[in-house]
């Protein structure tokens, strides 16, 4: 029997996401249920006072937010903007400004994620001064089918010969 191209958002299974602190989210996987190939998208959930991901942007992935339910607070560049159900965000790559959605609300609030799932990929954060390189499988997919993976920080960063003899 042929796989059905439809989901609903009310069947979702959600797992846990976060650090234990400022970053928790519960995030319903939509694209790889589906068998999306060059994007992917996903139900993320925010408790009231949290954030999913560090403020960050791409390199190579473009992505897409569309509040589902609730407020909050979109940090995008050197700006913050009011988001609520029905926006629509739109964070272009290789613009160099991060973004950043975060429930500033006292209650959930509830988004659907779209990004397009090109690798190699880089991204950067630019609050604490850190980068990140994956290969081999894009963002947001299974890390274990990874070749590659590097997060530091740029003030690591070593000339291009050196080391090189």
């Amino acid at each position: 029997m042929e796989q059905s191209p439809i989901l609903n958002i009310n069947d979702l299974e959600f797992m846990q996401w976060g650090d234990g602190g400022r970053f928790e989210a519960r995030l319903g996987a939509l694209g790889t249920r589906l068998g999306s190939r060059k994007l992917g998208y996903r139900m993320v959930v925010l408790p009231p006072g949290k954030t999913a991901w560090p403020f960050h942007f791409h390199h190579v992935n473009e992505e897409m937010f569309f509040i589902i339910e609730g407020t909050g607070t979109l940090r995008y560049g050197e700006a913050e903007y009011p988001v609520k159900a029905g926006d629509v965000i739109c964070c272009p790559a290789g613009t160099g400004k991060g973004h950043q959605i975060m429930n500033t609300s006292g209650a959930e609030l509830r988004y659907l994620a779209v990004s397009t799932m090109e690798v190699p990929e880089v991204a950067e954060y630019p609050d604490s001064g850190k980068f990140g390189v994956i290969a081999g499988s894009p963002p947001g997919a299974d890390p274990a089918r990874r070749t590659f993976s590097l997060f530091d920080f740029k003030s690591a960063g070593v000339d291009y010969w050196e080391g090189e003899h």
